[in-house]
């Protein structure tokens, strides 16, 4: 972690490149930025727990199915 000397010449140079009017705009940008990332992966996890649910329904429908074949063929 930069000391605060460190942290103020950074803070200078950022201000002598970009200016001072363009600094909030790039903090704006970076904060959606960030915003978007988060919505992204909490979608992906959402997705992921779906498709964790399809498979279980999957994996019972097969076992029942499973079931009906094996009865079906003792009685025949």
């Amino acid at each position: 972690m930069p000391g605060g000397i460190e942290l103020a010449v950074i803070v200078g140079v950022v201000i002598l490149l970009f200016g001072g009017k363009k600094i909030p705009e790039l903090a704006k940008g970076l904060g959606k930025g960030i915003k978007d990332f988060k919505n992204a992966v909490k979608d992906d996890e959402t997705t992921v727990a779906d498709a964790k649910d399809s498979v279980k329904e999957i994996k019972e429908e097969a076992k029942e199915a499973t079931a009906e074949v094996k009865q079906a063929t003792k009685q025949a």
